[in-house]
C-alpha cells in the first residue's frame, strides 16, 4: 500500500474529513517544532490554554458530520438549524443560582453586570405600564423587552425545562444568528427582519461601549445607535420619524412615546446623543472594523504588540469564504480551504508573538459570514482568542452559541 503524502500543514491542519485523512498524513513535527520555538522565545502569555488535541477532537466531530449537516441547510446555504434542539451540551441539567438580588441573579446567568441605564429603562417602562413593563413599548413601537429583562420580569421562575427539553441556557436566550459574544440582546422588534437592540461590549469585565441594532434576517451588520438604551431608542425613533414611508398615525404614536422617553431621560441626566465622547474615544481604539462593522478592540502596547491585521482585504476574504460555502464536493472544498488554512497558520504564529487580535478578527469575520461549514474554523479560532485575551465569558458564549446556532429566534424560556 502506497504511503500517504504528508499534509503541508502537519498537526496544525484542521481539515478532518475522511477523504483528506485517507489521502494525507499529519505528522506532529510542525507542532513539536513550534512548541520548542515558543519555549525559546518566551514571548507567549502565561495562560492555561486548551490543548490542540482537544481542539482537534472538536473539529473532527464537526467536520466528520459536515456532509450530513449541509444536506439540512437552508436554501441560502448559510446555516443548519439541526443543532438548535440538541441536548448534549454541558448545560443540560445545570441548575444556575437564582439569588434574590436581581443584579446578582442576572450576573450569574449572563456572566456580566448590566449598566445602570438598563435598570433605569425598566423603571421607565414600569411607569408606562406597571402591570406588564416588558410590553410597554409594543403598542407604539412594536418592541418587547427580552433577554436579561426577563429576569426582572420573573419569567425565569419555575422554568426548569424548556421546549427543547433542557434547562434554559441564558447565554443563548435571544441570541440571534449573527450576535457575536460581544453583543447581548435586550429588545426585540420586527420578526420578519429579526430587528433587535442590544448592548455591545469589548470586554466582559467592562460596561457596554454602546447600544446597537442588528437585523439578523438581513445581514450581520451591527449599527451603534447611542451609548445607552434611552439614546438608542430616541435615535431609532428619529430615523423613523424622518422617513417618508412612516404613516401619520404611527408618527403620532412615535412622537408621544419619544416625548415621554426624553422627559424621563432628562430627569435622570441620561445622555441621548448618537455619538458620545466615550464612544468617540472607543472608536480610536478600534483596530479593525470586521465584517459586522462595529469593530474590535484589543490591548496594544507601546511596541504595537497585540494586533496584526488579517493579510487579506475584507472583499477578498469574502470571496474566499464564498467559494468554501458554495463548494459542491469535499475535494473542491478542500482545495478552496487552502488559502484560509494559510491565514489560520499565520494566526498561530501571531498568537505565539502575543498578537492575539488577528485570531479574534479572523474568527469574528468567519462567524459573521455564516455557514455551518465554517464552524470548525470558528471553533478553532474564537475560543482560543478569547482565552488568550482573558475574555473567558465570551469563550463560554461562543462555544454554547455554535452548538445551537440557528436562524430562528431562540427563546430559552419557552415551554
Amino acid at each position: 500500500m502506497a504511503s500517504k503524502k504528508p499534509c503541508k500543514y502537519g498537526g496544525k491542519c484542521y481539515r478532518k474529513n475522511p477523504q483528506h485523512l485517507r489521502d494525507y498524513s499529519h505528522p506532529n513535527d510542525l507542532q513539536t517544532d513550534d512548541q520548542e520555538e515558543e519555549n525559546t522565545k518566551g514571548k507567549r502569555k502565561n495562560v492555561d490554554i486548551e490543548s490542540e488535541e482537544t481542539d482537534t477532537k472538536k473539529m473532527k466531530g464537526a467536520s466528520s458530520t459536515q456532509e450530513e449537516m449541509e444536506n439540512k441547510e437552508e436554501d441560502s446555504g448559510n446555516s443548519s438549524d439541526a443543532a438548535e434542539d440538541g441536548t448534549d451540551d454541558d448545560d443540560v441539567g445545570k441548575d444556575l443560582p437564582s439569588p434574590d438580588d436581581l443584579r446578582e441573579n442576572i450576573k450569574q446567568k449572563y456572566l456580566m453586570e448590566m449598566p445602570e441605564d438598563f435598570y433605569q429603562f425598566w423603571e421607565f417602562c414600569k411607569k408606562l405600564k406597571k402591570s406588564n413593563p416588558e410590553n410597554a413599548m409594543y403598542s407604539s413601537l412594536g418592541w418587547t423587552l427580552v433577554g436579561p429583562f426577563d429576569i426582572l420580569a420573573g419569567k425565569h421562575k419555575s422554568v426548569t425545562k424548556n421546549k427543547k427539553g433542557r434547562r434554559p441556557n441564558f447565554l443563548l436566550h435571544y441570541r440571534y444568528y449573527y450576535d457575536p459574544p460581544e453583543f447581548m440582546t435586550v429588545i426585540k422588534g420586527d420578526s420578519e427582519k429579526q430587528f433587535h437592540i442590544g448592548y455591545f461590549r469589548d470586554d466582559p469585565s467592562e460596561m457596554p461601549a454602546f447600544v446597537a441594532v442588528n437585523e439578523a434576517a438581513v445581514s450581520c451588520n451591527i449599527v451603534p445607535k447611542g451609548e445607552n438604551l434611552f439614546g438608542a431608542a430616541k435615535n431609532i425613533i428619529d430615523e423613523e420619524l424622518k422617513s417618508k414611508s412612516t404613516a401619520p398615525e404611527r408618527k403620532t404614536k412615535l412622537e408621544d412615546f419619544q416625548n415621554q422617553l426624553i422627559e424621563f431621560a432628562k430627569s435622570k441626566n441620561i445622555s441621548l446623543a448618537l455619538q458620545t465622547p466615550s464612544m468617540k474615544q472607543r472608536n480610536k481604539k478600534v483596530v479593525c472594523k470586521t465584517f459586522h462593522g462595529a469593530g474590535i478592540v484589543v490591548p496594544v502596547d507601546e511596541n504595537e504588540v497585540g494586533y496584526r491585521p488579517v493579510p487579506e482585504t475584507p472583499a477578498d476574504l469574502k470571496k474566499m469564504l464564498k467559494k468554501i460555502v458554495e463548494s459542491k464536493t469535499e475535494e473542491e472544498r478542500d482545495k478552496n480551504m487552502d488559502p484560509i488554512q494559510e491565514i489560520v497558520t499565520l494566526v498561530q504564529f501571531a498568537n505565539d508573538e502575543c498578537d492575539y487580535g488577528e485570531g479574534l478578527e479572523l474568527g469574528i469575520d468567519l462567524f459573521c459570514y455564516g455557514g455551518e461549514v465554517l464552524h470548525p474554523m470558528v471553533e478553532h479560532l474564537l475560543p482560543l482568542a478569547y482565552q488568550l485575551l482573558g475574555r473567558f465569558e465570551f469563550k463560554d458564549i461562543i462555544e454554547s452559541h455554535l452548538n445551537h446556532r440557528s436562524h430562528k429566534v431562540n427563546n430559552e424560556l419557552e415551554v
